[in-house]
């Protein structure tokens, strides 16, 4: 059932209720799947009842404009697993787009990975990647083709709609009053898409926003208030725009409370947001790899490990991977660079650089070396 159907627009909960009822099967388990329910005014009593009178699996889906995770805890007394959707995996980019991989043993060996489409033609994995780097992966995309006039358009309407609509109109729903200023929430966007990877405080953004001039001082009357700022980036990490990731001290084994960074969940919307210009590729490749692992269920931490930085500190309840991402491993001071964070770790957890270019991938203390587009397509 969608909810934003006119067929159910006048719906009650106890009306709710009754139609679900009168349509289960008698003896087999039933599946309920309900689009923006939280239009039914007390839709939760509905559920709940569902829950004990049936035997059925609910799910149910919505925008963040008016129902967030920690409200759903609410409504349904905890009983309830989020499922968190990401945009499309550089394996699902591929799949959706209508091309495929393949595994080809080389003239010495070794495996390769190259793509295909439905007609046999080969195409670079450096270029697919390209294109994934270039339009992100809203999985909109695959309908408009990969034509950037048009899935600019997609993300045009993906960034109105979900985002700023999303995020004042729950502030609205809710009766507060800290997000009013649909300029302060543009300029604050724009500033965390730029600063990806990027260490940054709450009072760093301030100050960035007023030197740089991207807010109008008579307007804003002066920098704005530490818990302004922080109310507008809290409201874009409840909608799931951007995600803060806290530092860990690898020696002491214990979280840091100095400076963070922030990634945008997609790298298309970012480019919608700043064009395509010369931008940091090495942040940009961190983001993608910080998803991935999001993806494969780990969490995820910045390392510090004595006044070195490891760039992610991947753990789940199985396995910890130590990881650093750069675009090459070919510049020798480079290479020293991202190594020397990895060998200062005493322990015999998994230690990878993830690289984009690398003519060398060898190293002698069981340091891996992984190609950018290979760790992105592991099972």
């Amino acid at each position: 059932m969608n909810f934003e159907s006119m067929e159910y627009r006048t719906m009650t909960a106890e009306n709710l209720y009754t139609y679900v009822k009168d349509r289960l099967p008698e003896y087999n388990r039933a599946y309920l799947f309900f689009d923006e329910l939280q239009r039914i005014e007390n839709w939760q009593n509905a559920i709940n009842a569902f829950r004990v009178d049936f035997d059925c699996d609910i799910y149910i889906t919505g925008s963040n404009a008016y129902l967030l995770s920690g409200e759903y805890a609410t409504y349904l007394a905890g009983r309830y697993v989020e499922i968190r959707m990401l945009p499309l995996s550089f394996a699902e980019f591929i799949d959706f787009h209508g091309y495929h991989v393949e595994e080809r043993k080389g003239l010495t060996g070794q495996i390769t990975k190259q793509i295909y489409d439905a007609d046999d033609e080969r195409y670079d994995m450096q270029e697919m990647l390209a294109a994934y780097l270039r339009f992100g992966g809203m999985p909109g995309i695959a309908d408009v083709g990969l034509d950037t006039d048009r899935a600019m358009t997609l993300l045009d309407g993906i960034y109105s709609t979900v985002v700023v609509r999303d995020i004042l109109e729950r502030e609205k729903r809710r009766g507060q009053r800290q997000i009013t200023d649909p300029d302060l929430l543009r300029k604050l966007i724009m500033f965390l898409a730029d600063n990806i990877g990027n260490s940054t405080s709450i009072n760093s953004i301030g100050n960035t926003l007023m030197n740089e001039k991207l807010l109008d001082p008579g307007k804003s009357k002066g920098k704005p208030a530490v818990q302004t700022l922080q109310a507008y980036v809290g409201a874009l990490l409840e909608s799931y725009i951007f995600y803060e990731i806290k530092r860990f001290d690898i020696k002491g084994k214990e979280y840091l409370r100095t400076l963070g960074k922030y990634y945008i969940v997609d790298i298309g919307l970012r480019n919608y947001l700043l064009g395509f210009r010369d931008m940091d590729t090495g942040h940009i490749l961190e983001n993608i790899v910080y998803f991935e692992l999001l993806r494969r269920g780990y969490d995820v931490a910045i390392g510090k490990v004595d006044n070195k930085e490891v760039d992610f500190i991947a753990s789940n309840a199985d396995s910890k991977l130590y990881i650093q991402v750069t675009e090459s491993m070919n510049n020798t001071d480079t290479r020293m660079r991202e190594l020397d964070p990895l060998r200062r770790i005493r322990d015999n957890y998994e230690k990878i650089v993830i690289t984009n270019e690398c003519l060398n991938p060898a190293t002698d203390d069981g340091i891996k070396i992984v190609m950018l587009t290979d760790f992105l397509l592991e099972s």
